[in-house]
């Protein structure tokens, strides 16, 4: 396989990086979605909210250290060029003075294949699935990185991607969703399954005037799947969710979530659907088979601060909800013990712009931001927070992201752990990172602050 391998900058990122442009024809509905994504600070001055201003020497040292838990912590000094070399002299690019000594990361792959923005990143059994402007969806093989197979169609821009039960579902700038089989038969193979909605049920709700029960109005911005109800979520700028039953692949319900945009949506193991907005809230819906048309019902409204919410992840055992804001801020819900109602918890502050995506693995959080870095948060057995890396080489906003336990889900021993974070960027570049942590006393030990690197 031909990868070509590039070498990061140095330089500062760049926060206004340039979306690339778009061929007429689809011009109207991409430039919806791509201003959906607010990768730029100027973007702000759509929504009706006023974020907090950067221009304070106390919040522009933030990309460099991060508080605990809450933004009213006051921010650590960040190191000097020669502490950073010393860094990753003895700790191959992590740890160091002033911060975690037995935490360390570093770039273990960066590939740029030439397929313009990388858009969405999906992880299943060993194989990493990606997508970007073009028509193609690759397939990477873990550990070692290698290309596997690609997945074309004649759509362009997969703006989605999700993996569930040796099926590969694609959404695409179109508003339609692509369905793969996997097969291990005689080697690794993807089997095209259908366009969802179909066609020929498309043109018949068409001429019946039902078409927008069918058919998002407007680019998909995420999907989700709640595998124990055989459903299958899509989230749109058309203020919508449509609800899609896996089995026929039909329409079965339209959730009228939100007066803005639906910007991310996921689901937790008991079914509950959660849905994030430019409306600056987060919303709860449970699933109650008895309502008929409509068994979809919001249970309660989470405000975010007055940030438009752009990602959405929830921890392995759905205790925590976190909530990536156009402010730059990660704001996080509780689940009580007994109640199960989410409180708030508090807020990661770090990136200096907008946080568009977000992954959950283990006791980690990873956040990737239009400031070109990704930060990797522990959360400790107290419920604070610790950044422990700046995952600093990408040259664009960081669009999507995936994180796997330990070395590609291998086990690494009694004494480490740490994950595996995959990253794509609208600089057209995929990196994966590794960030190894020793453990003490059955735990990441932590202090005060977060480590850059640079590479």
């Amino acid at each position: 396989m031909n990868m070509d391998s590039i070498e990061a900058s140095n330089s500062s990122p760049n926060p206004s990086f340039a979306l690339r442009s778009t061929t007429t024809a689809s011009a109207t509905q991409i430039n919806k979605f791509l201003r959906s994504t607010s990768t730029k600070e100027a973007s702000f001055s759509e929504f009706p909210y006023t974020p907090p201003r950067r221009s304070s020497p106390s919040l522009s040292r933030s990309l460099h250290a991060s508080p605990v838990s809450s933004p009213l912590h006051f921010l650590s000094p960040p190191p000097s060029k020669q502490q950073q070399q010393q860094q990753q002299l003895s700790h191959g690019g992590g740890g160091g003075a002033g911060g975690d000594p037995h935490t360390t990361y570093r770039c273990i792959s960066s590939v740029l294949k030439k397929d313009g923005q990388i858009l969405s990143i999906a992880a299943s059994n060993g194989l990493v699935y990606t997508g970007s402007d073009i028509n193609v969806i690759r397939v990477w093989k873990l550990p070692e990185f290698s290309e596997c197979g690609q997945l074309k169609t004649k759509a362009c821009m997969v703006v989605a991607l999700e993996v569930s039960n040796d099926r590969v579902y694609a959404a695409y700038g179109d508003g339609k969703i692509r369905v793969w089989q996997r097969t291990w038969d005689d080697g690794l193979k993807h089997v095209r399954l259908a366009t969802i909605p179909r066609t020929g049920n498309y043109v018949r709700s068409y001429i019946s005037g039902k078409e927008k029960m069918t058919k998002h109005m407007g680019p998909i911005t995420s999907l989700a799947i709640n595998v124990s109800d055989d459903i299958l979520y899509s989230a749109s700028v058309d203020k919508t969710v449509k609800v899609w039953r896996i089995s026929d692949l039909k329409c079965i319900e339209t959730i009228q979530s939100h007066p803005e945009p639906v910007n991310a949506i996921i689901v937790a193991d008991d079914g509950v659907l959660f849905t994030a907005s430019d409306d600056a809230t987060v919303k709860v819906w449970r699933r109650n088979f008895c309502r008929g048309d409509q068994p979809h019902s919001l249970t309660v409204t989470l405000p975010a601060k007055y940030s438009p919410v752009k990602a959405l992840t929830l921890t392995p055992d759905g205790a925590v909800l976190y909530g990536g804001c156009t402010d730059g801020y990660i704001h996080y819900w509780l689940k009580g013990w007994y109640s199960g109602q989410l409180q708030y918890g508090g807020a990661l502050q770090g990136h200096t712009h907008a946080v568009m995506c977000l992954a959950s693995v283990a006791n980690y959080v990873v956040s990737g931001s239009a400031d070109s870095t990704s930060r990797v948060w522990a959360r400790e057995q107290d419920g604070h927070h610790t950044c422990l890396a700046v995952l600093v080489g990408h040259r664009g906003p960081v669009r999507s992201v995936s994180a796997f336990s330990g070395r590609f889900g291998e086990d690494i021993g009694d004494q480490q752990e740490g994950c595996t974070i995959c990253t794509g960027s609208l600089d057209g570049v995929l990196k994966v990172w590794r960030v190894t942590c020793v453990n003490n006393m059955n735990r990441c030990s932590t202090t005060s602050g977060c480590e850059y690197f640079e590479l």
